[in-house]
């Protein structure tokens, strides 16, 4: 394995190093050994280090030789919006002057760029790290865009000698649309590991709460840990903000009785939506869980995970063998409505 620089990430006022991930980029040098015959979509809980990692392979890809362009139409910023590796810089350049009001396209301009650097330079290796884009190009347009990009690695413009394409999504529906196609390989990714959030516990100053207790909050979740620094802590104030923005309250409101008494259930216990589901109210439950993103089903252990998957089973951060919730908090601004 290559002794690869560490990118400079933001994250709770302060500038740190990519921690931990070993698995991961291990990964990604074994996709840029081989190239991706298909795109592979990586797909996880909102806020579990997507986008750190995918900055971190782009990195990784560059050490590889790859002509790489990364995409996040939702960044903060506009200059993380684009990102590419230098030597094209001139292709980027051209494409972006075709585009009236380029940034409102970039998924589009991302896509073009790759393809004319397949078309300029010689047998080149290409790289297209796609970031959250189903959600600014339209969940209805997942699948259009799926098959964009694998008509780029099967019908490209020019020869290359070998591509990768990764996709981010935290959008559960995304995953059935694309899944029913054979467009893609999807891979899950997971929150942090304990050891990898201790590292960015460290670099947090006192005054913070024990570990443990950030640790059963977040479950290894760094956004969800960032929250609560940016809340001095306060628990109970990130979970109001939570309710009030999924609008939690009205959503419980429409569920009948039935549906509540297997939400209650699976507060304790996630599996139990797999051992229901024969049941429609489970089926139309599971349903509205995933696509306001507060559960996960987390399929086999052994294969299609980017990175370390989480526990076989651990009641106590609501993850199950079969489902899990996609941190504590989630599973809290759901079980405080409910009471």
């Amino acid at each position: 394995m290559f002794i690869v620089r560490r990118i400079k990430l933001r994250f709770a006022d302060r500038e740190i190093e990519f921690a931990d991930r070993e698995v991961a980029l291990k990964q990604v040098e074994e996709f840029a050994e081989r190239g991706t015959r298909f795109p592979v979509v990586v797909y996880g809980p909102e806020g579990c280090g997507k986008t750190a990692f995918f900055k971190q392979a782009k990195v990784v890809l560059e050490e590889y030789d790859y002509s790489v362009v990364y995409t996040n139409p939702l960044a903060h910023e506009e200059r993380e919006i684009l990102l590419y590796t230098p030597s094209i810089r001139d292709i980027v350049e051209e494409v972006f002057k075709s585009f009236p009001d380029p940034y409102s396209r970039i998924v589009d301009i991302a896509i073009r760029i790759a393809s004319r650097v397949m078309r300029k330079l010689r047998k080149p290796r290409i790289a297209i790290l796609m970031d959250d884009i189903f959600q600014a190009i339209g969940l209805d347009k997942a699948e259009i865009y799926t098959k964009i990009l694998l008509n780029l690695i099967e019908y490209p413009s020019g020869d290359y000698e070998k591509i990768v394409v990764l996709v981010s999504s935290s959008e559960g529906v995304t995953r059935t649309r694309i899944g029913r196609h054979l467009w893609s390989v999807m891979y899950l990714m997971w929150n942090m590991s304990r050891e990898g959030l201790k590292l960015l516990y460290d670099v947090v100053p006192d005054p913070k709460p024990l570990f443990e207790d950030v640790w059963r909050f977040t479950g290894g979740n760094p956004r969800i840990f960032e929250m609560l620094h940016s809340f001095s802590w306060n628990i109970d104030m990130v979970i109001s903000m939570f309710i009030k923005e999924r609008d939690i309250r009205g959503v419980m409101a429409s569920l009948s009785s039935e549906e509540i008494e297997i939400l209650r259930k699976a507060l304790e216990d996630p599996d139990t939506i797999f051992r229901s589901l024969r049941n429609p109210a489970t089926q139309k439950l599971e349903k509205l869980l995933i696509e306001l993103n507060l559960i996960i089903d987390v399929w086999e252990r052994d294969k299609f995970w980017i990175d370390t998957p989480p526990p076989e089973k651990d009641l106590e951060l609501g993850i199950g063998e079969y489902y899990a919730w996609q941190t504590p908090l989630h599973r809290e601004a759901v079980k405080r409505v409910l009471v």
